[in-house]
């Protein structure tokens, strides 16, 4: 590591993230015992914290973020040259790098060709319901404005995106909530609601289900992740997605895809949903968007989409009335377009593809050894391993076991995550999701942490 902080260095930083600093999604009681964490540099999968103890980092920046791994001179120098030529502008005008990904990303989603640059993916969503809701005022008097979303599914952090969301643990003590967002059952069949043959499409006709007691004339889109990621990495069953897009035109409901997680190669295809075949209304995005090195996020909508907002130019409320001030900002597609090349230029997809088959791989090895892990799944390198305290009833593992595991793992010097705490019927997820770069020993030095941390927690 080359900026290692000299002893009274890092006693200041440390005093001052304690005295100021508000951290995302931690209990800050322990920092009166136990010193924050922090993190100074990184290098291809590797970070360094203050201490100087080198991390291999296996979920992209801790919320599955840096798809193309850390240092890359070639993106900061671009974001840095673009700063210098033009830093911002309203997005009421237009500027080179904004046009030019946005032409580069249509170009990889065929179907699709209008991007509205935003602040961060829980916006993007909420530009999503918003566009829904005035596309119900045009078009269908008002009442088609009703939104489904999925249990287990994430969408966001602010009111209305929490709204959407499928998991207690996030939503609880902010309500009330914003109304006409109505949940539909999750697909998660190793927690099968159905016993049927044809889990996929069962699932898929809950949906349906939905849609009718509410009334199909108060339904305007359904959102979905192709994924579910923070839920429990929740790959849907086959017959799942052609059902929905079929259940999606019966019933003219908008199909929105949140790709927050899975876009920008995640799964091995440049967007999660591209697996399946589907032809989304609206596609949201950030994260991978520009690999954490700037903040952008995009809400990516069909043709059709962009006219019903501008086809009575007459009215002055014809148009969409929105404005995000940092969608403004340059840096964020300049990021994005050396992100896309990079991709690209360096075959990360098909990395993905490969790496992310060994890995799961060895996460089966690791179910056939350990008792404690219930079920392992995943797509490209976005993985998971659900824990479990006993595998006949899929009873959950206590939260301090399964953070146990994680903690074991950072010791050893590898970084994973888990998701939800066990609420009654969630699961508790390891979750694994390493740059796009990864190498065989990367994955293996991963899957080996878990091995080690799994016997010590659970035994043998």
């Amino acid at each position: 590591m080359t900026t290692a902080l000299s002893p009274n260095d890092l006693t200041r930083v440390i005093e001052a993230d304690r005295a100021h600093l508000w951290h995302h999604l931690i209990q800050h009681a322990p920092f009166d015992t136990v010193d924050p964490r922090i993190m100074v540099e990184g290098r291809g999968m590797r970070v360094w914290d203050a201490t100087g103890k080198e991390h291999l980092d296996a979920v992209s920046g801790g919320v599955w973020t840096v798809n193309v791994g850390y240092g890359r001179e070639r993106i900061a120098n671009a974001v840095r040259d673009q700063l210098i030529q033009m830093n911002y502008f309203a997005g009421s005008a237009g500027s080179i790098p904004g046009a030019r990904f946005a032409e580069m990303l249509v170009g990889r989603m065929p179907g699709l060709s209008r991007v509205y640059y935003t602040n961060s993916g829980s916006e993007a969503n909420e530009k999503a319901f918003k566009m829904v809701r005035q596309i119900a005022h045009k078009r269908h008097g008002g009442r088609k404005h009703k939104i489904l979303y999925r249990e287990r599914d994430y969408h966001g952090t602010t009111i209305t995106a929490l709204s959407a969301g499928g998991q207690p643990e996030r939503n609880a003590q902010y309500g009330p909530y914003t109304p006409g967002f109505v949940p539909v059952p999750h697909c998660l069949e190793y927690r099968a609601q159905w016993a049927v043959e044809n889990y996929g499409e069962r699932a898929a006709n809950a949906i349906e289900e939905v849609i009718l007691r509410e009334g199909p004339d108060t339904v305007g889109a359904l959102c979905l992740e192709p994924i579910t990621a923070g839920g429990g990495v929740i790959v849907p069953p086959e017959g799942y997605w052609p059902r929905v897009q079929e259940i999606c035109r019966k019933y003219d409901v908008l199909l929105h895809i949140d790709e927050v997680v899975c876009g920008l190669g995640r799964t091995g295809t440049w967007f999660g949903y591209q697996h399946y075949g589907v032809e989304p209304d609206f596609v949201t995005m950030a994260k991978g968007v520009a690999s954490g090195y700037a903040a952008i996020a995009c809400l990516v909508t069909t043709e059709a989409v962009f006219e019903m907002f501008k086809d009575a130019p007459e009215d002055p409320l014809d148009h969409f009335r929105d404005i995000s001030t940092f969608g403004g900002c340059t840096a964020g597609p300049a990021a994005a377009i050396e992100n896309m090349a990079i991709i690209e230029e360096e075959g990360l997809l098909a990395n993905c593809t490969e790496m992310g088959a060994r890995l799961m791989a060895n996460l089966e090895a690791l179910k056939d050894r350990h008792r404690a892990v219930g079920d392992v799944r995943g797509k490209g390198l976005f993985c998971g391993a659900e824990l479990v305290a006993d595998r006949a009833t899929k009873e959950p593992a206590p939260e301090r076991a399964v953070q146990a595991v994680v903690a074991d793992c950072m010791a050893q010097g590898v970084i994973i995550g888990a998701t939800n705490r066990s609420l009654p019927g969630y699961n508790n997820t390891l979750t694994f999701s390493p740059a796009l770069i990864a190498t065989p020993d990367d994955i293996d030095r991963i899957t080996e942490a878990v091995d080690t941390a799994l016997g010590r927690v659970f035994g043998a």
